[in-house]
């Protein structure tokens, strides 16, 4: 089984033993012999641009410049804005729009010495939790080709699973990085909510989603944070914060029945066992604990994300965006556009949301949700201030290509342990916990409001004691 790490590799790169084309032009090798199965890129990036980067950083490196991630090779999921690569969200109303500006994110990693080397695949609008909702094709998983890798980041995942980046982009509205993370033997991190900055992201639901690292360890992730995070005046949603610093030896983890039990007998066996292995040395476990308002995750997390989107969406009549149907009135213009453009599911979801901030429903759907939403949040954030939660990122192995993208309650169900994070604001960091049949298995851990170091931390001790880390499947 290969392991590759983007911190290997850039120590390689920085003493000299990996030279910096060769290594940037064998990833797009590996996406041109892979990527025709697997599907995880919607575009990619020329021989001749990757070229003129890596002089740019050569010659940056000459004058002395320190940058934190030079010649390291990123993939960035297609609904965060490049003013040099086509930014679809995976949508036909969207097919070939190149925004005029780089989001905050994009621009913080090429001024680090990144390549970016392509855009890629998820659920139109990052509207799915398993890739198959793209107007471009569905995503495999790098795994098993006939499974899903997760949704909706499910091309930066398999991306980085098959091994054609070092370091990746997602959003993460309800699970997005976690549940593909959790399908691929990676590791995705969802951060407090406001610290970074969701400058240049195509918008879905605003108040839930975040531009969120990816990568095949934790202390890989560990890397690109520190590039990505920080305050932006152009955010309205940005935070000026720091990131609590982890200092103390021991950490204490609780872990809710309702956070574990729902899920697959080779899910809980394999969290159990890795919690056991890791039981002692300095960490304390608790089971037992209890966390009754998970019943109310799904329909408080998907009235508001459903609200959101038809809010967010109605930009798309046919007037600002490229792609648009002609018509004899706005009206029939605007009808027309979403018509042939729009997928089932944004469609399906548009209607829903429109439904909940109807006159008449508001207060039994949108507003009855924000109350519930307040509610969790007070409960995780309660649990949070004792201990790091632990438990499922996903109830069930990966799907079958097909298997549940016609039962929208079961697609919707994926999503039950991940939701809460985004709805409390809090970080949460899913990542390799074993295999079961070749089937990547993750482990989920949330902590409090800006506790990001805390569950790095954590996750990095995990991973040194599993070896369960920096795997590129198929190798």
């Amino acid at each position: 089984m290969k392991k590759e790490t983007a911190l290997s590799i850039l120590e390689g790169l920085k003493n000299g033993s990996i030279d910096f084309e060769d290594y940037a032009l064998r990833k797009l090798e590996i996406i041109q012999k892979k990527d025709n199965v697997i599907n995880a890129y919607i575009s990619l990036d020329s021989e001749d641009f990757i070229r003129e980067k890596i002089m740019e950083i050569k010659e940056k490196l000459a004058s002395g410049k320190n940058m934190k991630i030079p010649g390291l090779i990123v993939s960035v999921k297609d609904n965060i804005s490049t003013n040099f690569l086509p930014t679809t969200a995976a949508s036909k109303i969207l097919e070939n729009y190149v925004p005029p500006y780089n989001a905050t994110v994009v621009e913080k990693i090429l001024e680090e010495g990144g390549i970016i080397i392509g855009k890629t695949n998820l659920d139109e609008f990052a509207m799915g939790s398993t890739t198959e909702f793209s107007a471009y094709g569905v995503t495999k998983n790098p795994w098993d080709i006939t499974r899903v890798p997760g949704g909706s980041s499910g091309g930066s995942a398999a991306s980085l699973s098959y091994g054609s980046a070092d370091l990746s982009l997602g959003s993460d509205t309800g699970g997005s990085v976690r549940l593909p993370a959790s399908y691929t033997a990676t590791v995705g991190l969802k951060p407090t909510y406001g610290t970074i900055s969701r400058y240049g992201l195509i918008p879905y639901a605003n108040s839930l989603e975040q531009i969120s690292p990816m990568a095949r360890s934790v202390k890989d992730v560990s890397l690109i944070l520190d590039v990505i995070k920080g305050y932006d005046p152009r955010d309205a949603t940005s935070l000026n914060f720091e990131y609590r610093e982890f200092n103390e030896k021991k950490f204490k983890i609780c872990v809710p029945d309702e956070f574990i039990e729902g899920s697959e007998n080779p899910i809980k066996s394999a969290i159990y066992n890795l919690l056991e292995k890791i039981e002692g040395e300095g960490i304390v476990i608790e089971y037992g604990r209890k966390f009754d308002k998970l019943n109310y995750a799904l329909s408080t997390y998907y009235t508001i994300a459903f609200a959101e989107a038809a809010s967010n969406l109605s930009r798309y009549d046919g007037k600002l965006y490229p792609n648009y149907y002609e018509g004899r009135s706005y009206r029939e213009m605007s009808e027309n556009t979403r018509k042939n453009y729009f997928g089932f599911e944004v469609k399906k979801r548009i209607l829903m949301g429109i439904f909940a901030l109807s006159e008449g429903f508001i207060n039994d759907y949108y507003i009855a949700a924000t109350k519930g939403r307040r509610i969790i949040r007070d409960e995780i954030l309660k649990m949070t201030n004792d201990c790091i939660i632990a438990g499922s990122v996903s109830p069930i192995l990966p799907p079958k290509i097909g298997e549940r993208i016609n039962d929208p309650l079961k697609l919707y169900a994926m999503d039950i342990y991940t939701v809460v994070a985004n709805l409390a604001g809090v970080p949460a960091l899913a990542m390799p916990a074993g295999f079961y049949n070749g089937l990547p298995i993750g482990i989920q851990f949330m902590a409090g409001p800006y506790e990001e170091r805390k569950l790095l931390e954590l996750g990095s001790f995990i991973e040194d004691k599993t070896g369960l880390y920096g795997i590129i499947a198929g190798d």
